[in-house]
């Protein structure tokens, strides 16, 4: 897998539910892992290495502390906080700039877990905002397509 840069057209594709998990799933969330460590990155989205398929990995905390990886297939965004937060976003897929933008400061997330069990998840900080993030590149929304907090 090769991370995908802008203005590569996958990274603007709307992608496909997952629909077999199985152990091809299980490489690709390996791969992926493996890539946005080596980035080095906090999430990677599916459309990020060539993939329309609806899965992210994310691992907000591995930069500060233990690695805590986590895999979201078909993640679908329940509700969100009215408070807002505002964050230097940055984004493998577009190096050396970051967006200033505001988001919920909390996501409640219903997702599949590799086993196609539902799991569901509250997020707050910058866990948050890389939920969101993620779950956007999904629909090929990038983080530059957002109006710029000043």
């Amino acid at each position: 897998m090769e991370l995908r840069l802008l203005p590569d057209p996958v990274l603007r594709e709307t992608c496909a539910p997952v629909t077999v998990f199985d152990a091809a799933l299980e490489d690709i969330a390996a791969e992926m892992l493996a890539v946005m460590y080596a980035a080095p990155g906090r999430g990677l989205a599916a459309p990020q290495v060539g993939l329309t398929q609806r899965i992210f990995v994310m691992d907000t905390t591995w930069k500060t502390g233990d690695p805590t990886p986590m895999v979201f297939i078909n993640p679908e965004i329940v509700s969100t906080s009215d408070e807002t937060a505002v964050n230097d976003e940055g984004c493998l897929s577009i190096p050396d700039q970051t967006s200033r933008i505001a988001r919920p400061a909390r996501v409640d997330l219903r997702w599949q877990d590799l086993d196609g069990d539902v799991q569901v998840g509250s997020f707050e900080g910058f866990a948050a905002a890389c939920v969101q993030h993620e779950r956007d590149h999904l629909d090929g929304v990038l983080c530059i397509d957002y109006p710029e907090v000043t």
